[in-house]
């Protein structure tokens, strides 16, 4: 049995990890919270995953939903689903600590934990709270496997991040112009769930990036030749972004300060050497782009 925890988060990986394990025939459990959205609790209903509530507020609960796992897979967070009482602290550094903690109390033998790029790696509270799981993990008596992912296309090229495609608007951190290794939470997704039992991933840590390395003002282009239309491009500056990280009232908007800086920066990942072990056909810009638009042209 596998548990998943972040599976109703609304990018969307730890659910689209749970379509690929049970399409594999895996058994899955997903820990749920009562608040959860009702459509992606059905969705995961619906094709036979095991739902447990639970929060990463409350060690007990990991504790029972770890009970009878081989493997404990997780990608929550509360950078774009941020709930009532939630905060990087509780969430992402004590709760995911907690988690390690409750698998390892509970005889789990193996963990899979989705971190961020090593080159995210300016001082604020979300990339603190990921590189104390890493740790964490890496002390414990679990075999771990951690997904260093770069930046995700279904979040930065997406109007979450002000990357407004419906709309023909784009928010650009920085200028634009350094490369980044964009990479789809699909493929994430299949690094996941390819390494389960697999020896290569037992105590290994991946860099995860796309086909490519492409600017922000790449992936414009990329849009506009796909939608056919121009993109009404708004910039903001790396200064404005220091200051805003400065100046941010709390841990959560201090740290996408801190990401939007290190978009600005860039973010390269050489996949030459991982895909020999895990041969995986990488979604490309423009695919996303295809993918997205032509979603989108449906729902409307």
């Amino acid at each position: 049995m596998n548990l998943v925890v972040g599976a109703t988060g609304p990018v969307g990986l730890g659910g689209e990890i749970c379509h690929q394990l049970r399409s594999a025939g895996q058994p899955v459990r997903a820990l749920v919270r009562p608040t959860a959205n009702a459509d992606r609790l059905a969705n995961l209903a619906r094709i036979g995953v095991e739902l447990v509530h639970g929060d990463l507020r409350n060690r007990p609960s990991l504790d029972e939903a770890c009970r009878g796992i081989e493997t404990v897979i997780s990608t929550a967070s509360i950078m774009v689903s941020s709930q009532e009482g939630d905060t990087i602290e509780n969430v992402d550094a004590t709760g995911q600590t907690d988690l390690v903690d409750a698998a390892s109390a509970a005889g789990v033998p193996s963990f899979v934990y989705v971190s961020f790029s090593k080159h995210i790696d300016r001082d604020f509270p979300f990339r603190n709270a990921k590189r104390a799981v890493e740790q964490r993990l890496k002390h414990s008596r679990l075999a771990y496997t951690i997904l260093r992912p770069t930046f995700l296309m279904e979040v930065w090229l997406n109007p979450i991040a002000g990357f407004d495609f419906r709309h023909g608007h784009a928010r650009i951190f920085g200028l634009g112009r350094n490369p980044i290794s964009w990479i789809s939470m699909y493929d994430v997704a299949r690094f996941a769930v390819m390494s389960l039992g697999t020896r290569l991933a037992r105590n290994a840590t991946f860099e995860l990036g796309g086909p490519e390395a492409l600017s922000p003002l790449d992936a414009v282009r990329i849009f506009e030749e796909v939608s056919g239309r121009g993109f009404q491009l708004e910039f903001v500056s790396e200064e404005t972004l220091a200051e805003q990280q400065e100046n941010a009232p709390d841990s959560l908007q201090r740290s996408l300060a801190g990401l939007s800086r290190c978009y600005a920066a860039g973010d390269a990942i050489d996949m030459t050497g991982i895909l020999r072990s895990f041969p995986v056909a990488l979604t490309s810009v423009r695919d996303y782009a295809r993918r997205i638009l032509a979603s989108d042209q449906t729902m409307t």
